[in-house]
């Protein structure tokens, strides 16, 4: 018998305090010629809230799926065709080899930093050398969320612990348009990583960890290690039906496996070997393959000096300049030697007792 656990959620809003949370919104003086509008436009959104309209755009699975006639989100089948899409060019040996550059850091200077992040400089360094070796590359920079007008992405909800195959490849979570939970930038950033033949990820450490926005890249790619393919087999969110398929027998599929990747990691104190560590690892178990030693790099930059001259540090550091290359030099390398079929060549081909 599979027990569904209840109990942590609260009861929904009241008519009152929903109001003033979709007011929030719009305090601002000059919004108040329209507050016969805005009063409209809450209604509407309540009576959403009040349904639980989280897809208002749907459209028949189709062939293909567990139930052809379940009424799936036609935001969802889009953010799919489009990853399916990049595979597809992916795996074509005749496409141009591409890198995803990931920059970690939330500073840049068009928010209220003024400066641009050492972490942009480092990615910089690494695209140069990648374009120079004839590879694509493809710039991710996280920053925006913190400088961009309304560029979001969504926290996970942690589905995954409640069953794998309740968590969706790629996230069926968002949109949720009852929630006001829309926008999600990871739709966009799913292709991006499935189009690539390998990853660099530069980041900064924040007490001692990764900074927000690539924490919450990292925690909504989890649907790529063992997601579900196709929501109708789990009624959509039904979460008995999750656990029944899991409990049956689920292979946890890496939809990203196959890559490789590099990292550079940089600080001023503490925390940047823990920091690549943790992010090795995490890529490591998705089924990434590192690019060698030279491509993993935890270094500090400016050691307990102040912030203030912390690129003036980077300037003099033509050491830690070079090493940010050699990251790029030896995934470009990985590159090459993975898309011929010799990287892959020397990985053990093993089974895993424990799949997760």
């Amino acid at each position: 018998m599979i027990e569904i656990r209840r109990g942590q959620a609260p009861a929904p809003l009241l008519r009152a305090e929903f109001g003033l949370r979709f007011r929030a919104s719009f305090v601002d003086p000059a919004f108040r010629a329209e507050d016969p509008s805005l009063a409209r436009l809450e209604e509407i959104a309540w009576q959403a809230y009040r349904e639980g309209r989280k897809a208002p755009f749907t459209q028949k699975a189709g062939p293909g799926h567990a139930d052809p006639d379940y009424e799936l989100s036609t935001e969802w089948l889009a953010t799919k065709q489009h990853i399916d899409a990049a595979q597809l060019r992916w795996a074509d040996p005749l496409s141009p080899s591409r890198v995803l550059l990931i920059c970690g850091s939330a500073r840049n200077d068009g928010t209220c930093p003024g400066e641009i992040s050492k972490t942009f400089r480092l990615l910089g360094l690494a695209r140069e050398t990648l374009e120079q070796a004839a590879i694509e590359t493809d710039v991710l920079d996280l920053s925006l969320l913190t400088s961009d007008y309304g560029r979001k992405i969504h926290p996970c909800k942690g589905c995954v612990s409640t069953a794998m195959p309740l968590c969706h490849w790629p996230c069926s979570c968002y949109p949720n348009h009852a929630l006001n939970q829309t926008n999600d930038w990871m739709a966009e950033i799913y292709e991006r990583w499935t189009a690539a033949h390998a990853v660099i990820i530069v980041s900064p450490v924040y007490w001692y960890q990764s900074p927000s926005p690539l924490k919450l890249m990292i925690d909504r790619l989890v649907c790529a290690d063992g997601g579900n393919p196709d929501p109708t087999s789990t009624g959509g969110k039904k979460a008995a039906m999750a656990k029944q398929l899991e409990l049956a027998g689920w292979d946890y599929p890496q939809h990203l496996a196959g890559r490789a990747y590099g990292l550079i990691v940089h600080g001023d104190v503490a925390g940047v070997e823990d920091s690549r560590r943790a992010l090795s690892d995490w890529l490591d178990w998705m089924g990434f393959i590192d690019a060698g030693a030279p491509a993993r790099l935890d270094r500090y930059i400016g050691y307990y000096e102040p912030y203030a001259s912390s690129h003036e540090a980077l300037d003099h550091d033509p050491a830690v300049q070079e090493e940010a290359r050699n990251v790029a030099r030896a995934v470009a390398q990985a590159v090459v030697e993975l898309r011929a079929g010799r990287l892959q060549a020397v990985q053990p081909v093993v089974s895993r007792p424990r799949r997760k």
